[in-house]
């Protein structure tokens, strides 16, 4: 692993299990047959590595959605999604 590409990913994304579901997610896509983002730096260049690349570079993000759902109903002290 290049961890010149995964402390400056480490910068971009600062939490850890978001970056590390975005790297298994992406490193999937990869390996099915997508087409990366970035060129490889030597041919033998691995998957994580070329994801980790595609994040320090920018071309690769994650957001976190906070919003309550409209399911929620104030005053209920239990998820309201079970009452479908």
């Amino acid at each position: 692993m290049n961890m010149e590409y995964l402390s400056t990913a480490e910068e971009k994304i600062p939490n850890t299990p978001m970056l590390v579901n975005l790297i298994s997610y992406r490193t999937r896509q990869l390996n099915s047959g997508a087409r990366p983002m970035v060129k490889k730096d030597h041919p033998e260049m691995d998957n994580h590595d070329l994801v980790l690349k595609e994040i320090a570079n920018g071309l690769l993000t994650a957001e976190m959605n906070f919003t309550q759902e409209e399911s929620e109903v104030p005053g209920l002290d239990f998820d309201a999604s079970i009452l479908l």
